[in-house]
């Protein structure tokens, strides 16, 4: 017999159960996901140098640009709308966000192979041949949002299993050619395997037809989330440029060396709203009281990891760096407290974006991320005219923890506003 305490705690304790089962999912795939960009960059930064390590950097910092158009545009909506909603119009809404995906992947593609060709060079070829690879990449990364999305992490992080698995063989190869196109090429083909494998994994076919019909109906936030990712990858592309300008490309490749360091934390931190952005859209629906606190316990706890995994780092022996980075680790290790404050900031600044998400507060949201991402670009660039990179990295790490703020306080009035309007119906077709 059931007594009733029973009763009143059994499905709580079941609601908290799914959401450890799903968080545990979300955290294996960001293992996964971590390990195969740290791998990468190590393997790069040690087969290369510091100054070809800075062309590649140049490539993934761009790649970050236009992963974000496609997350804004494809998957970012397809998250907050279709979270948890039944199988026939999350099916749908995924064959759609797919193919949006694909299409950008495909359109920025082809521009990066033109411009790429027509500037030459060793940086030219990265970039020809990043466009090349853009539409297995994005594809790849709309099925991890996909499988968040109906919440079956265990799915993405397969998914990224079998990219890290390819992944091996790949390098291999492009070691052997010895260029910084060849393990461009390497890290592009082995995300295209696993993207034709989460097509397998769903059963869904991307429709491409379909692109301009999703961008119409997610117009009032894809526009949004466009900009406000467009302005968080682009700030970084600019302090990226602006500082192999000013300092010269190997600043370039310290700036990545040190923040390959953080590696676990970065990767977490550009792919959480796989993980929050749906279990905050939960929890405003089942109980909406709890949405602060739960944002606030997932911000301060990445901040905390990251301060006590950089306080390990500036611990670490000289010899063990230079095992890991090479001769990338000698300027990367200066920059190791900074970074860390930055990281910290940005992961404080993240459990409030979730919520701002959640909450379809995409004006709120766009005004934090325009701040931040203008602070970014001043501390940067300012950093590096005045001290160099180290200059550069305090810059970043300061305008970081100040832009957090920021988020918090729009969190905050979207907070009171959600709890005096009436809540709208979450569109589920």
């Amino acid at each position: 017999m059931t007594t009733e305490g029973e009763k009143a705690t059994g499905p709580a304790g079941s609601a908290r159960r799914a959401l450890a089962g799903r968080l545990s999912w979300g955290l294996a795939d960001q293992a996964a996901s971590s390990m195969s960009n740290f791998v990468v960059g190590i393997y790069v930064a040690r087969s290369l140098g510091l100054t070809a390590f800075g062309v590649f950097s140049l490539a993934w910092v761009t790649y970050g640009v236009v992963l974000n158009v496609s997350r804004g545009l494809a998957t970012d909506p397809l998250v907050v709308r279709f979270s948890g909603v039944p199988e026939a119009s999350w099916r749908g809404a995924v064959a759609r966000s797919t193919g949006t995906a694909l299409g950008v992947g495909t359109a920025i593609g082809a521009v990066c192979l033109v411009a790429g060709l027509g500037l030459g060079g060793r940086v030219g070829l990265a970039f020809a041949c990043l466009g090349v690879m853009l539409p297995g990449l994005l594809l790849q990364d709309a099925w991890r949002f996909s499988f968040f999305a109906a919440g079956t992490g265990r799915k993405a992080f397969v998914n990224d299993v079998v990219w890290g698995v390819a992944l091996v063989p790949a390098m291999v190869v492009a070691a052997h050619v010895g260029s910084v196109a060849a393990f461009v090429l390497a890290w592009g083909a082995s995300a295209t395997v696993a993207a034709a494998y989460g097509y397998i994994q769903s059963g869904i076919r991307p429709l491409m037809t379909g692109a301009r019909g999703w961008l119409r109906e997610q117009r009032d936030l894809g526009s949004r989330y466009l900009i406000e990712n467009v302005s968080l990858s682009g700030a970084s592309q600019l302090r990226a440029y602006g500082l192999g300008a000013i300092v010269g490309v190997g600043a370039v490749g310290a700036v990545r060396g040190a923040e390959l360091l953080l590696g676990p934390f970065l990767a977490v931190l550009m792919g959480l709203s796989l993980v929050t952005v749906p279990e905050a859209a939960r929890v405003l629906r089942r109980a909406p009281q709890r949405l602060g606190n739960f944002c606030l316990f997932l911000g301060g706890g990445q901040a905390v990891a990251a301060l006590l995994w950089g306080g390990a780092l500036l611990l670490m022996p000289d010899r063990l760096g230079e095992l890991v980075l090479g001769d990338v680790w000698s300027p990367a290790s200066q920059l190791i407290v900074p970074v860390t404050l930055s990281v910290a900031g940005a992961g404080l600044g993240t459990g409030a974006a979730a919520g701002l998400r959640a909450l379809g507060a995409a004006r709120r949201s766009l005004r934090a991320q325009l701040f931040a991402s203008a602070c970014y670009v001043s501390g940067g660039l300012g950093g590096a005219a005045v001290g160099g990179t180290v200059g550069s990295a305090w810059g970043v790490a300061a305008a970081t923890v100040s832009s957090s703020a920021v988020w918090w306080l729009q969190l905050r009035s979207a907070l009171h506003e959600h709890n005096h309007t009436p809540t709208p119906e979450v569109r589920t077709s």
